[in-house]
Parts: C-alpha cells; sequence; structure tokens
C-alpha cells in the first residue's frame, strides 16, 4: 500500500468507521481491551448501568472487603445495557449484579414509566436466563433535581419494577428515593453536583448505606 493511500484511509476512512459505530462501543471495547491488560476479580460483585455508576469512582473504597467490578458507562439507557449485556454482564460470571439505569430512557421525552418498566423486564430475563440464580439489585430511579418534569413517569417506573421483582427469587429493589428527599417531598439539592443531576460524595454516602445491608 502506497504512502497517499495510508495516509487516505488514516485521514478519511477511520473517521467515517468510528462514525459508524454503535453507541458506547468505544467504551465497551476500552472495557475489554483493560479486561485483557488487567485480570477483572473472580466472580465479582458487578456494578453496572449509566453514569450513577460510571462516576462512582472510588466505588470499592464504600464497600470494604468486597471483590467489585464497576462496569458503568455513558449516558446509557436500559436498551444500551440490553444490547451490551453479552459483554459487560455475562462474562464476567459474576456473583452479584447491581444495575442502576432507567432515568435516562425517561429523560428522552419519548420513553414512558411503563416502556421503562418494560426495558428492565427485558434486560432482567435476558439475564436471568444466560445467569441462572445469581443475584440482582436494582436501585430505584433517583429524584434528581434537574428532571423533576419527569417524576410522575420515574414513579410509575420504580413502583412498576418494585413489584416485578417482588415476584423473582434472590433480586432487591433498592429504594433510594426517601433517603434524598426531604420530609416535604423535595430533593435534597446538597447531594447533587451543580447540574443537579449529577451526585456528589454525599449522595454516594447513602446510597452505600442503602446498598451494604443487600450486597453478598
Amino acid at each position: 500500500m502506497s504512502v497517499f493511500r495510508i495516509l487516505f484511509f488514516l485521514v478519511f476512512t477511520l473517521p467515517v468507521l468510528a462514525q459508524d459505530l454503535p453507541r458506547f462501543e468505544s467504551e465497551i471495547r476500552a472495557f475489554e481491551a483493560a479486561d485483557k491488560t488487567t485480570r477483572p476479580p473472580r466472580r465479582p460483585i458487578l456494578f453496572t448501568g449509566s453514569s450513577s455508576i460510571r462516576l462512582w469512582d472510588n466505588l470499592a473504597s464504600y464497600f470494604p472487603g468486597k471483590k467489585l467490578l464497576n462496569r458503568g458507562f455513558g449516558g446509557s439507557e436500559l436498551s444500551d445495557v440490553i444490547r451490551y449485556a453479552d459483554r459487560i454482564i455475562i462474562p464476567y460470571k459474576p456473583k452479584q449484579i447491581v444495575l442502576y439505569a432507567g432515568e435516562n430512557d425517561i429523560a428522552t421525552g419519548k420513553v414512558s414509566g411503563h416502556q421503562t418498566y418494560e426495558r428492565f423486564v427485558t434486560l432482567f430475563r435476558y439475564v436471568r436466563k444466560r445467569l441462572p440464580g445469581v443475584p440482582f439489585v436494582f436501585i430505584s430511579i433517583k429524584p434528581s433535581p434537574s428532571r423533576r418534569q419527569y417524576r410522575a413517569q420515574v414513579d410509575e417506573a420504580n413502583r412498576l419494577i418494585k413489584q416485578f421483582l417482588a415476584g423473582q427469587s434472590k433480586t432487591n429493589f433498592v429504594d433510594i428515593g426517601p433517603v434524598m428527599r426531604q420530609p416535604n417531598g423535595q430533593t435534597i439539592g446538597a447531594l447533587f453536583k451543580s447540574d443537579s443531576l449529577h451526585m456528589n460524595e454525599k449522595g454516594y454516602v447513602l446510597w452505600a448505606r442503602e446498598l451494604r445491608p443487600v450486597l453478598r
């Protein structure tokens, strides 16, 4: 191949190929590359879902003595977790799965609370089929101040998912809503960063407190 053709490929073809990648494909590939460099723990408690998991950088410090693996990615929706389940959940043969997802689905303004619930059920049933008996924890969709207009849909999704999991074995629905709200029902703004969407350390401290009793 001539130098000209190589340069043409690098300048024009590679950017096009990158644009054709599915959402978050580059992040998933980064996980796979990291696994080749550093072997992930055997049978970890696997945390996955959207940015509230991805940004929990110091996850292990909140749960000392636990083998954890963080596979949260981007501003993912449940549909994205479904798409990549065979690459970010199944291969690790986790001891337990902890999921936070659904908030971004609703925040598109195109997905209802009931549709979010249906997406969750699709993911749960797929994972449960591939990993029978693995305990599954769902963290309820949080009451982000910047998304208060979606509260009715969030409440519906949480209610339906809670009801569904109550009928399944080895599952937990961790309702973090009550600890993130004031007595008047308003969200505690001090738990969030300046964007009123992503949590700060105070928010994660509350999440960890609610999660510890259910982690295996």
